[in-house]
């Protein structure tokens, strides 16, 4: 699979650009602040419906405009498709599929998969667990697009049973009154069955990312591991099937209720989960050094890509602006490792930043143009 056309209308700095691209790499250069990154940004909204950059859509849209378009051509195998999504800030977005639009932004999932390396990597190691559930939420849409409803239906009842969670907290708090909280039975069921096939697949994501990202350790940094992923659940216990998982949820959420209601939220959940990941025998957070840190980050991010290349679903390889972060040594073993990806992106503010193993099409940045050497 590979973009073979990039249109953006509106978006970020681009009134209006149109980017061929080729299979194979391709290597946007120009200094910083041109808008080599807002380009695959855009690739990575339309597999993701979200920026690795900002986590609102109003940025992405040109100041001074209503919206932002967004549209594509890909082309997988024999089959060409048509993708674009229109950003409407404060307003639900649009998608459209073949010029068809009688479809949802999530129907979208599945045509672009995109694997992304940025600085921004690092915070998958140092950052807050919020950082972790979001990578394995977005390889698990990745894997399977349809987990994006499941995402959304966990993430809806969420917002309900803490809205009654904190309505009954402020009661006690003001006067004492109780609350029928009857409806709160309800929302633990449903919460519970949502949750448990979101850590289903979280668990099963993990078992099959690990000997993958150990592997890509040792090519970045050889002897240097191993490296593990470890989930830690907020429910307690052992439960890996959605059965199970389900019954660990409920109980979970039975044996917090009390303390749930006196803070007004929910203490139970993935949203409250954590990836730990170790390097030997310690935690690679607070542990691992700046070099170590940068060759975990990437380590997941090649696992991720050879993931979905091994389930038939070869992903567009995009790298902004992260070789100038690099050693040497970690820049030269990165580009051999994606060199040979079916399409491969890279963003960089000078030539000598792209390894010559990457050697391919080059496009120039420069004040909102971008023009192919």
């Amino acid at each position: 699979m590979h973009v073979t056309h990039l249109s953006l209308a509106d978006f970020r700095s681009y009134a209006r650009v149109e980017v061929p691209l080729d299979p194979g790499v391709t290597a946007f250069v120009g200094p910083n602040g041109q808008g080599k990154t807002n380009l695959v940004e855009a690739v990575g909204y339309l597999a993701t419906l979200g920026s690795h950059r900002v986590s609102s859509d109003a940025p992405l849209v040109r100041m001074g405009a209503e919206r932002a378009i967004i549209r594509a051509q890909v082309r997988q195998d024999e089959r060409r498709q048509l993708v674009e999504l229109e950003l409407n800030p404060g307003k639900a977005n649009r998608a459209r599929i073949n010029r068809s639009s009688q479809v949802r932004p999530r129907d979208v999932l599945g045509i672009v998969r995109t694997v992304l390396f940025a600085p921004e990597d690092l915070a998958l190691i140092k950052g807050d667990p919020g950082e972790r559930r979001r990578f394995l939420d977005e390889l698990i849409t990745a894997r399977s697009p349809r987990m994006a409803g499941v995402r959304s239906d966990y993430e809806r009842v969420l917002k309900q049973r803490n809205t009654l969670l904190k309505t009954a907290a402020l009661a006690r708090r003001h006067g004492g009154r109780s609350m029928d909280l009857s409806t709160l039975d309800v929302w633990d069921q449903h919460l519970a069955r949502a949750g448990a096939e979101l850590l289903a697949q979280r668990l099963d994501l993990i078992a099959a990312l690990q000997p993958l990202a150990d592997k890509a350790y040792e090519q970045l940094a050889p002897g240097g591991g191993p490296i593990a992923l470890e989930y830690k659940p907020s429910a307690p216990g052992e439960a890996h099937t959605r059965d199970a998982l389900y019954e660990q949820l409920m109980a979970a959420l039975a044996e917090a209720r009390k303390q749930e209601i006196e803070r007004g939220v929910t203490l139970v959940g993935p949203q409250r989960d954590e990836l730990l990941l170790k390097l030997g025998q310690l935690p690679a957070k607070g542990y691992a050094s700046h070099g170590e840190s940068w060759s975990y980050a990437l380590a997941l991010r090649l696992a991720s890509y050879d993931l979905l290349r091994a389930e038939g679903n070869e992903p567009v390889l995009v790298l902004d602006d992260v070789f100038a972060e690099l050693d040497t040594r970690r820049r030269e073993r990165l580009a051999e490792l994606v060199a040979p990806g079916e399409q491969v992106l890279v963003t960089a503010a000078v030539d000598d930043d792209v390894p010559g193993v990457l050697a391919g099409t080059r496009y120039t940045v420069s004040e909102g143009t971008v023009e192919r050497v």
